[in-house]
């Protein structure tokens, strides 16, 4: 037994000087036919260890994720993920019928012959960007020049949207009969008032100090079925309360409780964003 033992293990010694004799023989040949990185991974291999394309550290993932909050990156992509919600961008058509309008409305006959050369080619979808862009830098006079022009296009479909955005433009402009004249052509045009409109038609008397009419356009608006938001309420507190008509503004807030979800919250929110001065 104890012969044995030594003879099996001078052969176990014996075969592994032979394996390590051929691996070199091997490492050797293939440096003369292969790569020098493979002959590496494959010397590797030999002694028993994994291939340097296998063995990473924590500090160089092959593919890393990391999740925080709203940002998502990994090792394919450089930065933070972008955003798949894109802003609206106008057209080069649109940009420069605004610039042209804006550059030449100081001269008639220029601002004439801009809407003969310049609107009469817009798409209709580049007619209402030039619009809302205009409105946007609030050249007023502009945009009423515009707003008649897509009226008397061929194929005009008036929208409801557009009409509430000049009531509201108006308003502040403090040109009350020209947004009561556009109220009253909605039925003309088959539109029928929302809430929205009305609020707006309710906003532009507040703004001139014309109470009576801001609650008879609310009266009419409950009667015609639009049941009002938190803005027009809001807006009629704020108005009514600057305007101390107390009594008025209170009928608004007794009316909150048919139309607003918890109707004390939300006056607290009004009182706390528009406190009442002196």
């Amino acid at each position: 037994m104890h012969y044995w033992h030594f003879g099996f293990s001078f052969g176990v010694n014996r075969r592994q000087q032979i394996s390590v004799i051929l691996n070199q023989h091997m490492i050797s040949l293939c440096s003369q036919i292969l790569p020098a990185d493979f002959c590496l991974n494959f010397k590797n291999i030999m002694s028993g260890k994994y291939p340097s394309f296998i063995t990473r550290t924590h500090s160089q993932p092959l593919h890393h994720a990391r999740l925080s909050s709203g940002t998502i990156t990994n090792g394919f992509r450089k930065g933070p993920r972008k955003s798949l919600w894109r802003s609206r961008v106008l057209s080069s058509e649109a940009m420069q019928a605004v610039q042209y309008l804006k550059l030449s409305k100081s001269c008639p006959e220029r601002l004439n012959n801009v809407v003969a050369t310049r609107l009469s080619r817009l798409l209709k979808s580049d007619l209402v960007d030039t619009f809302a862009e205009l409105k946007r830098q609030n050249e007023f006079d502009l945009v009423l020049l515009v707003f008649d022009y897509m009226r008397k296009e061929v194929g005009y479909r008036p929208e409801l949207s557009i009409y509430c955005d000049m009531i509201l433009m108006l308003g502040k402009m403090d040109l009350v009969q020209e947004a009561e004249k556009l109220f009253l052509e909605l039925n003309k045009e088959g539109l029928e008032p929302d809430t929205r409109t009305y609020t707006e038609m309710i906003g532009a008397y507040l703004h001139s100090g014309l109470m009576e009419k801001a609650m008879e356009t609310y009266e009419l608006m409950k009667a015609s079925g639009c049941d009002p938001d938190k803005l027009t309420l809001t807006i009629l507190i704020r108005n009514l309360e600057k305007a101390s008509e107390k009594e008025l503004a209170n009928t608004i807030k007794e009316e909150c409780v048919r139309y607003v979800d918890f109707p004390e919250k939300f006056l607290e929110e009004v009182a706390r964003t528009y406190p009442k001065k002196g």
